[in-house]
């Protein structure tokens, strides 16, 4: 792009490089792109399946045209499936592992992406001045936005893509197919524009298509069981109500990997595409999967409604259906009833039986039984001591809430 050969006029042929390693000739960048792409012609992946589904290799860069408070002017980031491995920013000036099994790289391989990272945020700033001068500003906050990478899919198709933009919107896009520079404003898109840009264009798409697929294997041959991987998706299906009243069943499918995953709504036999509302499939943050579908319902056949699930970590399909909840005040009173009968009723056993046993005290002291008198199985005397043995009285039973006797030894109850 015309947004390079304003930094690489800066620094010496002999020594220029692009951020992705290749070397680039400021003064003949048309001549450079044709030998880049003749070399890696050869290098590119063959149309094979991948095992473990699908992968990607994606970098996304962000840079600030003025340093904020505690922010820094360039931020980068690199991630494979999703998840983050490389992580550098301008202000700590180094290339640092963002996942586990990026540590054992040495210190020459810091060293190189480092290097490539500080001059990635080099272009970001001639492309932020760049950028700024076509919407006729020279000062103020700004950020300029870029994301690029490839993936390759289990069946073994690839693609790949590169976008820019310029505070948050969408600026400017590259068709890897036809070549073509695509901004949203046409107006910034002319003959100078497009012969200017084309040289760069086959730059980009010779690393889009070649190198970075390279990459996107060694990371993987890295990441190893992390990355391909395979854990199946739990699954659960709920209901809803809309203001309007209408019914909605929504398939949840949650902590699974791989990414790809196929989710749809069935009613008996019939598969229900245009009534069914789809989601992206997002990171859950654990290094797994989350996506959700969503249906409207017949009233009062929700019931007859199935969810099938597809994915690489099963054997099967798997068809969940929406289940109805139990009662609430039916599970309540079988709740409260079980307590009662594991906390009260013990405990009305110990308070009767220490009452039945006072009054039956106060008795034989007047003479006058009580009422209710309680009297042992083995003879009311087991009670009071016995000059011809020990009756002992053990400890109320926490479990029956009933005394336990323990007869004499030596001597017989009459």
């Amino acid at each position: 792009m015309l947004l390079y050969l304003q930094l690489f006029r800066l620094v010496p042929e002999r020594a220029a490089e692009s951020p992705w390693g290749l070397p680039v000739v400021a003064d003949s960048p048309a001549s450079l792109a044709k030998v880049v792409m003749a070399e890696l012609a050869n290098l590119k992946l063959e149309n094979k399946p991948w095992p473990g589904g699908t992968h990607s290799l994606h970098y996304h860069y962000l840079a600030l045209s003025e340093p904020g408070p505690g922010l820094p002017q360039f931020l980068a980031i690199g991630y494979v499936d999703d998840q983050p491995f490389i992580h550098y920013n301008s202000r700590v000036d180094r290339a640092k592992p963002q996942a586990p099994w990026m540590a054992t790289m040495d210190a020459q391989y810091w060293e190189t992406e480092t290097q490539k990272q500080r001059a990635w945020g080099k272009v970001q700033q001639v492309e932020m001045w760049t950028v700024m001068g076509y919407h006729n500003q020279s000062s103020g906050m700004h950020s300029t936005q870029r994301m690029f990478g490839c993936e390759i899919r289990e069946d073994g198709h690839t693609s790949s893509f590169w976008q820019f933009g310029f505070d948050g919107q969408d600026h400017l896009s590259l068709d890897l197919e036809t070549l073509s520079w695509c901004q949203p404003n046409l107006q910034l898109c002319g003959p100078s524009w497009w012969e200017t840009e084309h040289c760069y264009a086959e730059y980009d798409k010779a690393y889009l298509e070649g190198l970075c697929f390279f990459s996107l294997c060694r990371y993987l041959e890295l990441g190893g069981q992390s990355l391909t991987r395979k854990e199946p998706p739990t699954v659960q299906v709920t209901r809803h109500t809309a203001q309007d009243g209408g019914i909605t069943l929504k398939c949840w499918a949650r902590g699974f990997y791989p990414r790809d995953i196929s989710l749809s709504w069935w009613l008996g036999e019939e598969e229900l595409v245009l009534e069914t509302e789809y989601v992206e499939t997002r990171p859950s943050g654990d290094g797994t999967y989350q996506t959700w579908v969503v249906v409207w319902a017949a009233a009062r056949m929700e019931d007859r409604y199935t969810c099938h699930v597809q994915h690489s970590s099963l054997n099967r399909m798997l068809t969940v259906a929406w289940e109805a909840p139990s009662h609430p005040w039916i599970t309540t009173a079988v709740l409260i009833s079980t307590i009662f009968t594991i906390t009260f009723l013990p405990m009305a056993g110990v308070l009767l039986f220490i009452k039945q046993y006072s009054q039956d005290r106060r008795g034989r002291k007047t003479g006058v039984e009580g009422p209710h008198s309680w009297t042992s199985p083995v003879g009311r005397n087991a009670l009071l001591p016995s000059w011809g043995g020990a009756t002992t009285l053990e400890p109320l039973s926490p479990i029956y809430g009933k005394a336990q006797v323990s007869p004499p030894h030596s001597h017989i109850l009459s």
